[in-house]
């Protein structure tokens, strides 16, 4: 699938791949694809404004990489321990404070040493969501419907769109129904062709 995506539509999905790591989580969403469309969309044109249709649309609805990240730790949490609220709660009732650990590690080998996870392992690769590969299916078909000959990031925001159930959806909605990020990509489309 990954052979018809643009460079720019590949930058989206490596960018996804590292927020996820920042976060701390173990497979990608919907809500990093999201956030890998604003980050790896950060770039300028020669006029200031932002190469990317998908970012463009984003930015303008007030979708930035900061409130992103922020409804992304609202929702589905930082992974900052590594585990779930269960597992958490578990080693508390047995007299582990996470707390504690983590401080008694920062003593030890310096502080934020927790922060900033490793590289993946050789022949590791974060899986995708099953939501995350219907999105990315979908933005696939997306770009067809429209006639491109390459997958860009604009349709991976299309194939979010569409998806319409995930976390990215979540975020999506809390600035403006999905069909106007729909019609807003598609009229930038229009003036863009």
């Amino acid at each position: 699938m990954f052979e018809r995506f643009s460079p720019s539509a590949r930058e989206t999905v490596v960018a996804a791949r590292s927020a996820a790591r920042r976060l701390r989580h173990q497979y990608v969403g919907t809500e990093h694809l999201l956030l890998g469309l604003v980050d790896a969309g950060s770039e300028e044109g020669a006029d200031g404004a932002s190469t990317n249709i998908a970012a463009s649309v984003l930015s303008a609805s007030g979708l930035d990489g900061v409130y992103i990240r922020s409804q992304i730790i609202r929702l589905v949490g930082d992974g900052a321990n590594g585990l779930g609220d269960e597992e958490a709660s578990a080693l508390h009732s047995i007299g582990i404070d996470l707390a504690a650990v983590r401080s008694r590690l920062e003593e030890s080998f310096g502080e934020g040493v927790l922060d900033h996870p490793g590289p993946e392992p050789t022949g590791y690769r974060t899986p995708f969501t099953a939501r995350a590969k219907k999105a990315l299916g979908l933005s696939v078909r997306e770009a067809r419907q429209l006639g491109s000959g390459s997958l860009e990031p604009e349709h991976i925001l299309l194939g979010l769109v569409r998806e319409g159930a995930g976390v990215a959806t979540m975020i999506l909605t809390t600035k403006a129904p999905l069909a106007t990020f729909r019609a807003r990509v598609l009229a930038e489309l229009g003036t863009a062709a």
